[in-house]
């Protein structure tokens, strides 16, 4: 999962997709991942499935099947495609159906869907080319959908962390000041260049955003149990983490024991037309 900092960050690379062991960092704890990672909001994978034509999905990017998980639930087959055979292997064992492949080198065998999502996964994804492949396996109608958390921690709270961040790391990103606006424009780049990629592959309509707003309480234990699978924290000595976990844990005791997460989740989100050329 990409993770937001609460503070105003540098633009997010020109092509996040070519930086793969980032992406596949997450995978060195899948069970942490699953445990900790939020789930998606029910309203954003009931508005996907009733405004596809049909049940069957492909979800890009599965990991640990988080997100197939719950659109099994909803009704929905669901195919998981996932670099990672570690994450693949974990979302296996609760059931979803998973190959190991990059979307962009992935085989459909002549399958179709009628819905292509991914949750926290398509910066991974070269945009128009996983566009353009969406556009080859999308039946008339089919939605592609990617979608992503954005989160801001509370101000005093994201000054406290970055106080943590400072001291054990110096010159760190987390260690700008914490911003006191919204945090949803500095992910406005991985957003737009998701809607562009799609534009630039064609075979869909315009793109649109779909945004659904929530909270989420986090204890002390909850936070530091999520934490080491934040990207910039899993790739960390085990002893900067340590420090890392033990100064976050002493500030969120300070704060009273826990704090509550704002969330807004974004959907990128566009219809594969009927007939029209695809550009990649």
């Amino acid at each position: 999962m990409p993770t937001i900092s609460p503070e105003p960050t540098p633009p997010a690379p020109a092509a996040p997709h070519q930086y793969r062991h980032v992406a596949e960092s997450f995978g060195t704890n899948p069970e942490r991942y699953d445990r900790t990672r939020p789930a998606y909001p029910a309203a954003l994978i009931n508005r996907i499935v009733t405004e596809s034509p049909g049940p069957d999905l492909l979800d890009v990017g599965c990991g640990t099947g988080i997100a197939a998980r719950q659109f099994r639930e909803a009704g929905c087959t669901t195919l998981g495609v996932e670099p990672d055979a570690r994450m693949a292997d974990f979302a296996r064992r609760s059931g979803i159906d998973v190959e190991v492949a990059t979307f962009e080198a992935w085989d459909p065998a002549g399958r179709t869907f009628d819905a292509i999502v991914a949750g926290q996964a398509w910066h991974w994804v070269d945009p128009i080319a996983g566009a353009a492949k969406s556009a080859q396996v999308l039946r008339a109608g089919g939605r592609l959908a990617p979608f992503w958390h954005v989160f801001q921690l509370p101000f005093g709270v994201a000054q406290a962390f970055a106080e943590v961040y400072e001291r054990v790391i110096p010159g760190s990103p987390f260690n700008i000041q914490p911003a006191r606006g919204p945090v949803l424009g500095v992910y406005q780049p991985i957003l737009t260049k998701a809607a562009d990629g799609i534009r630039a592959a064609g075979g869909f309509t315009d793109p649109e955003q779909w945004r659904f707003e929530w909270e989420h309480y986090y204890t002390r234990e909850a936070w530091l149990d999520q934490l080491p699978s934040h990207g910039p924290l899993t790739q960390l000595p085990p002893e900067q983490l340590a420090q890392i976990l033990d100064g976050v844990g002493a500030a969120i005791d300070a704060l009273g024991g826990g704090f509550t997460m704002p969330y807004t989740t974004v959907v990128v989100t566009a219809t594969r037309t009927a007939a029209s050329e695809v550009a990649y």
